[in-house]
């Protein structure tokens, strides 16, 4: 290009195309940022639909490119905690991998992990339910002991007071297989569910959470002390994953939103 050419070029006025591609990656920018550097073109669309932003998704995507943008993708390295040499009893699989729940509190899904920190392992034990994907108990320790989950369940039952007929499913472990935690399981109405044996697939929206918890917080190294890692995971699990977090599975709703959003329109029908 000649130099006149160029400053001619530099001197012309922007076209409206162009400014409108520069206003929205600005809120692409924010909506990344405020997302914690995780989320991709698809959650990023969504919110701008939310917004009434008229883009595609590919649209979206270039831009994002364009500035080097990018959501966060699960890693495939995977801790076992499960023990099943046991003599404990097993139940049969329930569940049978339908991961759909038509209202709360009518399947749950229960799994533990290792959380790696400076000062060693912390254990974490999980309780989400099927409705809404939101973790609805959980529970940290430093020891793999049945109490980890039993305290995830105990917030579970407290916190969401479900009916009895509750389907309570999780992996084979000695944790859950141990007779105090089939008899609170009982006490609460709760029906025992456990997946085959050394097939994760089997609880695989329990795997998907650690999945994702690991990978937004770089959990595949430590992060800090087990002082420090429990107030991070907290903070994740009770502030950004349940009320924030944007799910696929939920049309794009954080599991806090679904829920607030399935009981207006439960109340809404209940009252025509």
């Amino acid at each position: 290009m000649s130099s006149s050419g160029y400053y001619a070029a530099q001197k012309r006025p922007e076209s409206n195309r162009s400014a409108a591609r520069t206003i929205l990656a600005e809120q692409i920018k924010l909506i990344h940022i405020n997302s914690r550097n995780t989320y991709g073109s698809a959650r990023i669309h969504a919110v701008l639909l939310e917004r009434n932003e008229r883009c595609s998704r590919p649209l979206v995507a270039s831009i994002m490119r364009d500035h080097g943008l990018a959501g966060k993708r699960k890693g495939k390295v995977r801790q076992i905690t499960t023990d099943s040499t046991h003599g404990h009893a097993i139940a049969e699989n329930r569940l049978e991998r339908n991961f759909d729940a038509d209202k709360p509190n009518q399947k749950w899904v229960a799994d533990i992990t290792y959380l790696p920190t400076h000062d060693g392992w912390l254990y974490l034990a999980a309780v989400l339910d099927l409705h809404s994907r939101r973790v609805v108990g959980w529970s940290m320790s430093d020891s793999l002991e049945s109490q980890v989950v039993l305290d995830a369940l105990k917030m579970a039952q407290v916190s969401r007071k479900p009916s009895a007929g509750l389907v309570y499913h999780s992996d084979r472990g000695v944790q859950y297989a141990a007779a105090v935690h089939r008899a609170t399981l009982e006490r609460i109405g709760a029906i025992s569910s456990m997946s085959r044996k050394a097939n994760c697939w089997d609880n695989a929206v329990a795997e998907s959470f650690f999945g994702t918890l690991k990978c937004e917080l770089d959990l595949a190294k430590p992060i800090g002390s087990k002082a420090q890692t429990r107030a991070t995971v907290f903070e994740w699990i009770e502030v950004w994953y349940n009320r924030e977090r944007r799910h696929s599975s939920l049309g794009f709703l954080s599991p806090v939103m679904f829920e607030e959003r399935f009981d207006t329109l439960f109340f809404s029908s209940t009252n025509t």
